[in-house]
């Protein structure tokens, strides 16, 4: 009777922990994008992990004449040299360059950022590329707002299928962490939860009580 009833305590134990865990909050990154040397271009961006995958990314960037100016991810996080020691852009897949709806395209292939007549370029969009975990993370790489507008690796241009021909480098970020401070993977994690740790006590007791 004494088994049967720490048993039930043990199960109860692990249904709270699974609920205790934070299995339905969405991962958030941030990054503040800027003109290396001046503050003639500024502003923040977020990136949200959907529960479908995708990854919505949000926010306000300042500075630019009305126009289209290239937007993407590139490999590296490292700003030490400006905008020109992030790399190229993130390519996992050794894709060519492309529209953000092509199936040949880099994953940070993010499309064009639009200013308005006040120097304003607003972000709202949903991208099915980028991750905020496993292999497409941007976790810790860089955005870069380019000089000129991306043609989608569809001009004569050599560089089309390269880099969209957006030219130099304008401003970019680091993407880091936002929220939860925890429960970050960039693959898949070998850290059982919680609750597994609690459930494999219990399914050796029950084979003791039968």
């Amino acid at each position: 009777m004494m088994m049967k009833s720490l048993i039930v305590v043990l199960a109860a134990a692990a249904v709270a922990l699974a609920d205790h865990e934070d299995v339905g909050q969405p991962l958030r990154a941030i990054t503040r994008i800027s003109s290396p040397h001046s503050e003639l271009v500024q502003g923040n961006l977020t990136f949200t992990q959907l529960p479908d995958g995708k990854v919505r990314v949000e926010g306000v960037v300042l500075g630019m004449t009305h126009g289209l100016y290239g937007m993407h991810v590139h490999e590296k996080g490292d700003i030490t040299g400006g905008c020109l020691s992030t790399g190229g852009h993130f390519n996992p897949e050794h894709k060519n360059h492309g529209h953000p709806n092509d199936e040949d395209r880099h994953v940070g292939d993010l499309g064009n950022l639009e200013f308005d007549e006040n120097r304003i370029g607003r972000v709202d969009f949903v991208d099915s590329k980028i991750c905020l975990s496993g292999p497409h993370s941007i976790l810790g790489r860089a955005i870069v707002l380019h000089e000129k507008a991306d043609d989608f690796g569809r001009s004569s241009h050599p560089d089309s299928k390269k880099t969209g021909n957006a030219g130099g480098r304008v401003a970019c970020g680091v993407i880091g962490i936002l929220d939860p401070v925890g429960g970050w993977h960039t693959g898949a994690s070998s850290r059982p939860s919680l609750a597994s740790i609690v459930l494999a006590p219990i399914a050796a007791l029950l084979l003791l009580v039968h």
